[in-house]
């Protein structure tokens, strides 16, 4: 697949999320069906009963329990103690994970522009919902302008929570570009060894690793975090509008290989691609990750408000 000839490089927000569509997701929020217990107190209802202000159920009274959460109206009417159970609100983080590696500046539309607003759009759900956001950038930098750069990480921003975050998360997507490599596998120790509390992941990649996307996965699932992998194809790796005597060349390693594409060949790489995305699909329902593939020809709305709600990532 050829490299896109003028991608998009986004400088503000509005150009990252169409702003007809920020109204649609100020109704959206995350979504998990684990039972986080967060650090702080958030606007989230967990399926963990504790002490908010909204009734959940009843379940009769055991010695030492506080006798403030007795509800003496049923004591009246049974002759019986049963206690209040409440609704306890839990606070939810969010981590989304960018491959800003050089094979994403491929496809119309461009495969990193396409991450970009998706990473953007939500991150701005879990913002104006007030969970704990953080983005990480997988691929190599400069080190002097990413210390992390040797790690497989090319930049990270964390912490940030509540709605006058969502411009830093803007500016620092902006400052990205798809460069160098990445070592998903190494990246994903770091990720898996610095990442604080519970909550989802978001996995934004084409998943094309010459070393593999086992390992890196295998590290971010489980330790409490619900991991989506989200697999990001432009239209034209589905479909190669290529033909002829052709020299490839790979765009992160300059590795190259001289082809000729025929019909019985593009026949065959169209089946690899089939199997590859399976493989993808299945390795992660055995450990528990949603999985899903889009062509960066699907409209962000279509892939959050449809895809994703389906899915549970979101609701």
């Amino acid at each position: 697949m050829r490299k896109s000839a003028n991608p998009t490089r986004p400088t503000t927000i509005d150009e990252l999320i169409d702003p007809a569509l920020i109204a649609r997701l100020s109704q959206l929020d995350l979504s998990s069906n684990k039972i986080f217990a967060g650090k702080l107190k958030g606007e989230r209802r967990s399926k963990k009963r504790g002490e908010s202000v909204e009734f959940a159920d009843h379940r009769p009274y055991a010695l030492g329990d506080d006798l403030r959460h007795i509800d003496w109206n049923v004591f009246g009417r049974l002759d019986r103690l049963f206690m209040k159970l409440f609704l306890e609100e839990e606070d939810l983080s969010l981590h989304i994970v960018l491959d800003a590696s050089a094979s994403g500046d491929c496809g119309e539309p461009n495969k990193f522009f396409y991450m970009q607003q998706t990473a953007m759009a939500l991150a701005y759900i879990g913002l104006v919902n007030l969970n704990r956001v953080a983005v990480t950038a997988l691929g190599t930098r400069d080190t002097a302008i990413s210390p992390q750069g040797d790690q497989g990480i090319a930049g990270t921003i964390r912490d940030l929570r509540g709605r006058r975050r969502i411009q830093d998360v803007a500016r620092f997507l902006c400052s990205l570009g798809p460069e160098g490599t990445t070592d998903f596998g190494r990246a994903a120790k770091r990720i898996a060894m610095s990442r604080r509390g519970k909550g989802i992941m978001v996995v934004l990649s084409d998943f094309f690793m010459k070393e593999g996307y086992e390992t890196g996965l295998r590290m971010l699932s489980g330790r409490g975090y619900d991991v989506f992998a989200l697999q990001v194809l432009a239209p034209q790796e589905v479909e190669p509008d290529v033909a002829g005597d052709l020299r490839l060349i790979d765009i992160e390693d300059l590795d190259h290989a001289e082809v000729t594409v025929s019909s019985p060949l593009l026949k065959k790489y169209k089946q690899n691609l089939a199997a590859y995305c399976e493989d993808l699909r299945t390795f992660c329902a055995r450990r528990e990750i949603t999985a899903l593939t889009v062509q960066t020809d699907t409209p962000v709305d279509i892939l959050l408000l449809d895809y994703m709600r389906k899915r549970g990532v979101l609701r």
